[in-house]
């Protein structure tokens, strides 16, 4: 379905994006899909170029944005750092049988400049791209790096103030972390906890002028998108900058990053969002810098573990707090789910973080059980045989999450209890929606049958006789409202669950 568009601070506005509070996010990894695309239709597709068929698939399937990631211009002194580094070339000779230096294009977070790569179709393609998704409702995210830039981005040159400095002592005695740039010596950029990367610089996050370069940039990728996911987010805050780098920061402003930069943007462009990559439990500081979402990695981790009581237990957090989070299964810095699940714990997986609160990401290749994880600096995929059943399994389950309440609802969590000698509820889970109509969902995180009763805080269902409807297995339920509020007696096998709508049953007669 085809929505009308309107216009909003000089570009085309997604109305479905817009009127999303927990929205679906598709994450495409550019580069390669555009080269998949050429491939498949036997002639180069750029940005300006998609065949309608595609923005079609993702609209049809529900999503409210595409996250394109990697659009801006990559670093050919990145390209020759990657090249001459063993470990990767190892890493890309693994991930492509028939692989050659030329596939690869340098890594999307190495950025040159912020300008959209001409490999990719330019600023016209990444407009017309834009246009495209927002005549079907949908937004455009699009990334932001606040820690570093390329070696050979132009600031480097015309702005060296803007990075933390070093000295000729400091290269000599660790080249590994500080590089010579046209003459000066400029620290590599980092995470705390990892060595220096050798392929970008590092962008000093206590520069007054830096943040107002940030701004103006910020500025003029807002004018090309509808939000920006800022890669590390949490590297940029005072405290964590401070950390990392000491004295050779200076002293820190009395302001924080964040809320410097994002309430300036948000002056020229009010509904502009942040999405922040966000690790190390800074999620709530950062949503209390400005963010609209934090990535959740600890769901992630919890779902990874297979510890049901841990994914309840975070579960319990404000709801405030969780409708901020960004949920998945995998993203692109995340091996492919179909490597870290079996098929019947992706399954459960899935559901149990596409149904929560918050926004929720879904990455290309997911739904059809791609299993190489592409290592960023490439410009093509291997060839992989699509999943059907895991094609299958997706495509139903988002064509229930179509309904609107799981958009602009509200999420509540469920509770829970055993019978009396027979509580196997410890791996049970379970939330609901209101909205436009009512959703229970329940899911066994565990490899073996649970059993309970699990009970929805709608008090007016009592005395109501119910219908329980869940598309996903095509099953229907007659019940009295009654037990819903007291107790659904619930019997799961390993890794299943249950997706119902709540109807009234005079709906089905």
């Amino acid at each position: 379905m085809i929505v009308n568009v309107t216009h909003e601070e000089g570009g085309p506005a997604a109305s479905r994006w817009r009127s999303a509070t927990h929205p679906f996010l598709y994450e495409i990894n550019t580069w390669p899909w555009l080269n998949r695309l050429s491939t498949d239709t036997g002639r180069r597709i750029d940005l300006g170029s998609v065949p309608d068929e595609h923005w079609d698939a993702i609209a049809d399937l529900g999503f409210d944005a595409v996250w394109l990631m990697g659009v801006w211009e990559r670093s050919p002194a990145g390209v020759t750092i990657a090249l001459a580094d063993g470990e990767l070339v190892s890493a890309f000779e693994a991930t492509l049988d028939d692989y050659t230096p030329s596939d690869v294009v340098g890594s999307p977070y190495c950025i040159r400049d912020y300008e959209v790569d001409s490999n990719l179709g330019g600023r016209a393609g990444l407009a017309a791209a834009r246009a495209a998704l927002a005549r079907r409702g949908l937004g455009l995210i699009l990334d932001f790096v606040p820690n570093h830039v390329a070696p050979d981005h132009p600031w480097t040159t015309t702005h060296p103030e803007r990075f933390v400095q070093g000295t000729a002592a400091d290269l000599r005695h660790d080249a590994t972390s500080f590089v010579d740039v046209a003459g000066r010596v400029l620290a590599n950029g980092r995470d705390p906890y990892f060595p220096a990367w050798p392929d970008v610089v590092q962008l000093n996050a206590f520069s007054p002028d830096l943040r107002s370069a940030v701004v103006d940039t910020l500025r003029r990728i807002a004018e090309q998108c509808d939000g920006v996911r800022c890669d590390m987010a949490m590297l940029m805050m005072n405290d964590t900058f401070g950390r990392t780098w000491g004295a050779r920061a200076g002293d820190a402003p009395a302001d924080d990053y964040w809320p410097t930069v994002i309430p300036a943007v948000r002056e020229s462009h009010p509904t502009f969002h942040f999405i922040a990559e966000a690790y190390w439990d800074l999620e709530w500081a950062l949503q209390q810098q400005g963010f609209d979402f934090c990535y959740d990695k600890r769901l992630y981790d919890r779902l990874v573990q297979g510890d049901a009581e841990q994914v309840g237990g975070h579960l319990l957090a404000d709801r405030d707090y969780q409708e901020k989070l960004v949920r998945f299964i995998e993203n692109h810095d995340e091996p492919r789910a179909a490597t870290v699940f079996d098929p019947a714990r992706e399954n459960a997986a899935a559901v149990a973080t596409l149904t929560q609160t918050g926004a929720r990401l879904v990455h290309d290749g997911q739904m059809e059980g791609r299993r190489a994880r592409l290592p960023v600096f490439l410009g093509r995929f291997p060839t992989e045989p699509v999943d059907t059943d895991r094609s299958l399994f997706y495509r139903s389950l988002l064509t229930a999450l179509g309904d609107n309440t799981f958009r602009t609802g509200v999420w509540q969590l469920c509770d829970r209890s055993g019978s009396p000698g027979n509580d196997r509820t410890e791996d049970l889970v379970a939330w609901c929606w209101d909205g436009d109509r009512r959703w229970l969902v329940v899911v066994n995180l565990g490899p073996d049958t649970a059993i309970g009763y699990v009970r929805v805080p709608w008090h007016d269902l009592r005395g109501v006789p119910c219908r329980l409807v869940d598309p996903t297995h095509d099953a229907v339920f007659d019940r009295a409202g009654t037990d819903l509020c007291d107790g659904l007696y619930v019997e799961l096998g390993p890794w299943q669950w249950h997706l119902f709508r709540i109807d009234s049953a005079e709906e089905h007669t």
